[in-house]
């Protein structure tokens, strides 16, 4: 029997956000009492708070936001593979031993530990050269578990660049320390926001039996 693993972070209170990036906040517009039969809340936050997937309108003013993508690259077959290293990017030489026969997305274990609850500026990203590889292997989505596949201080987002440049898919911020590297099934479908840049996603593998 297929087994679910959930990669999604819980989205809360206290969540680290990229600094100055809108955190995420709750509050109860109605409360079970005397007068009201039910709890109702809302929520703010920013669109890249947890897990999410990343719209190219995100880095290119004339991209498409996050609603007018198709959905079929966000679910099927995918690969966990483990590319933890010492260095500030994940090169092509640390991956390519593990792109045989590689389904059309690729989950990259970047960090040993993630603590959702603090911002670091030194967590592991992508270098271009990686994405281009994906690519020529005919990877269509590219998850990390760190909040950028770019470094926290870029300012001409290759990596993001290089997505763009192969019209290819970014999900960020996956909780993969929970699952094994392997095969899986993912299932990420973002949330249907008209004209934004990005939007949360429940992102879970399912085993293939």
């Amino acid at each position: 029997m297929a087994r679910i693993i959930d990669i999604t972070p819980p989205v809360r209170s206290g969540m680290a956000v990229f600094p100055g990036d809108a955190q995420y906040r709750t509050k109860n517009t109605f409360a079970i009492g005397p007068e009201c039969p039910v709890n109702v809340a809302e929520f703010s936050m920013s669109a890249h708070c947890g897990a999410h997937a990343d719209a190219p309108l995100h880095y290119d003013g004339e991209g498409a936001s996050i609603d007018a993508l198709g959905l079929e690259d966000f679910i099927g077959p995918a690969r966990v593979i483990d590319a933890r290293g010492k260095g500030p990017l994940c090169l092509p030489e640390d991956i390519e031993e593990h792109l045989l026969d590689v389904p059309p997305r690729v989950l990259l274990r970047l960090e040993t530990e993630v603590d959702y609850t603090t911002w670091r500026d030194d967590f592991r990203a992508l270098a271009p050269e990686t994405v281009g590889l994906l690519h020529e292997k005919g990877v269509k989505l590219v998850g990390v578990d760190v909040p950028s596949v770019d470094p926290a201080s870029s300012k001409d987002l290759a990596a993001h660049m290089a997505f763009l440049r192969h019209d290819m898919r970014i999900l960020e911020n996956l909780a993969l320390n929970l699952a094994e590297s392997g095969d899986f099934e993912l299932i990420a479908l973002p949330l249907k926001l008209q004209g934004l840049d990005a939007a949360p996603v429940r992102a879970v593998l399912r085993t293939i039996d």
